[in-house]
């Protein structure tokens, strides 16, 4: 199959709406004969906003970003898109009533009101059987979590209809109604071995299996742009958007420059979620054990991977120095790092004191306090400690999931924001034995573009994309170095110090 258009055909101009946790963009994206490159026209903040019933995300002013970002990009291009996809994030949803109306700003992942849910709904369905049916690695926040948390509240009473955020906003730009499987895949609802939602469990779950909207593939219609979207923006009033793969992840692994069978992937932003692309899930004892997790990617695809805390735990903590007034630039303390003492002390960065917002600082020299290591005594020594732990917990991830999908790995995509961090990547080929290719960094909106190139028949299958991506990208090397032995017994000390967590 062709990997690009007939060298005579002109570029061919998408959009991309990609959210992510602290900012959203609208990306245009060209593809063409051995082209595929974007260009940002519009960036917004997003903000969460703490109400007194907890932490919302302004999903308005979201959407109202959105627009701005395609009145942008029509000025850009005379009015005429190929199509518009739209990313973000997973688990978080709103609720709609009869008439259609958002009950509510949508409730943040990070919010507490989960605390002591999962025990409600493994008082229904067992832990283990849940696992069997859904595949979903244990998360406080997961959709179905936070369904049992919102039990009995008017809100929950008077709702009709459940979109997940990118569904929602594609609801307002085009009006229709659907769950896009990738991210349908993160709600806990979802049989991973059908691909559809799970027939009884809601009512098992005491919930409304009405509330769960028809599912659609990356590559399905969604719809036409609302004619008073269409005049606010400028764009063409027939202008489709395409159902992408929604949840970013799943974007960003469709962006994975891999051309051969035995690689792993991480991609690495607030969350780093390392993994590997299988074509069947992984439903062991053992497997739920070690809390990995089987979602949806396209094509049918398993994404077998384990959330990892990520870039949270380095950007929470320059928030933290902002406040303080202490330098924050990210370059200067990349290099006071990589001077920094090796495995002076290290972290779980999944343990449960990381996950809230905060003083991240604190919390992290309490962690070594609490597990007898010495305190981190400057701003180096602190973000040395984050990334030689998360170079760790990837080394551990990718290595479990061998062994539980009895796979080998020959090499190491990381993709994403956390690619630019040099010393990160390094640190991670060194952990891991591997080497690490770096790039790209904007997978997730190139995973958008292409899956919206593919249904227009501009390329064919998932390694034509992937070659496109490998031809047109800057990617970068990392060979393993260092002292093997060394990043051995930095494990057994993490394992040590936080009593087996997987």
């Amino acid at each position: 199959m062709k990997t690009s258009p007939p060298p005579s055909a002109a570029p061919t101009t998408f959009a991309a709406a990609d959210l992510g946790a602290t900012s959203g963009r609208v990306i245009l994206g060209r593809v063409g004969a051995g082209l595929l490159d974007l260009t940002e026209v519009h960036r917004f903040a997003n903000t969460p906003v703490r109400l007194p019933d907890g932490l919302r995300w302004d999903v308005l002013a979201l959407y109202q970003g959105i627009l701005d970002g395609l009145r942008q990009a029509a000025r850009t291009t005379d009015g005429h898109l190929a199509s518009i996809g739209v990313d973000s994030w997973a688990v978080d949803y709103g609720l709609l009533d009869a008439d259609g109306a958002l009950l509510g700003q949508p409730f943040h992942y990070r919010d507490a009101r989960t605390d002591g849910a999962a025990a409600a709904v493994w008082s229904k369905v067992e832990q283990s059987e849940l696992y069997r049916i859904t595949g979903l690695q244990h998360l406080p926040f997961n959709t179905v979590f936070q369904l049992a948390s919102a039990a009995g509240s008017a809100q929950l009473v008077a709702a009709r209809t459940l979109l997940l955020v990118p569904d929602l906003l594609i609801h307002w730009l085009t009006g229709s109604v659907g769950a896009e499987e990738t991210n349908a895949s993160t709600t806990g609802l979802f049989d991973t071995r059908t691909g559809t939602w799970a027939p009884g469990l809601p009512t098992r779950l005491s919930l409304d299996a009405g509330l769960l909207p028809p599912l659609r593939a990356p590559g399905d219609p969604a719809g036409t742009l609302l004619p008073h979207v269409a005049a606010y923006t400028g764009l063409d009033a027939d202008t489709p958007v395409t159902t992408v793969a929604s949840h970013d992840t799943a974007s960003a692994v469709v962006a994975v420059p891999a051309t051969e069978p035995h690689f792993a992937y991480i991609s690495c932003g607030t969350w780093s979620l390392a993994g590997l692309e299988l074509d069947t899930p992984v439903l062991s004892e053992a497997s739920r054990a070690a809390n990995f997790t089987n979602e949806r990617g396209i094509d049918g695809t398993i994404r077998y991977l384990r959330n990892i805390m990520g870039m949270w735990l380095l950007e929470e903590s320059r928030r933290s120095w902002q406040k303080q007034g202490l330098p924050t630039d990210l370059q200067s303390l990349l290099a006071d790092a990589a001077h920094a003492e090796p495995f002076a002390a290290l972290i779980e960065p999944d343990a449960p004191e990381f996950l809230a917002p905060g003083d991240m600082p604190e919390r992290i020299r309490e962690f070594c306090r609490r597990t007898g290591q010495p305190v981190p005594d400057s701003q180096g020594a602190l973000i040395r400690c984050v990334l030689e732990s998360l170079a760790l917990a990837h080394r551990r991830t990718l290595r479990q999931a061998a062994d539980l999908a009895d796979r080998e790995i020959a090499q190491v995509h990381l993709v994403g924001g956390g690619s630019r961090n040099e010393l990160l990547c390094q640190l991670t080929a060194d952990a891991t034995g591997l080497p690490v290719i770096a790039g790209p960094a904007e997978a997730t909106a190139l995973g958008n573009i292409l899956v919206q190139a593919r249904t227009a028949g501009l390329i064919g299958d998932r390694p034509a994309m992937r070659r496109l991506v490998c031809e047109t990208q800057p990617l970068r090397r990392y060979t393993p170095r260092g002292d093997s032995a060394a990043w051995d017994a930095a494990a057994a000390r993490v394992e040590s110090a936080t009593e087996g967590r997987p």
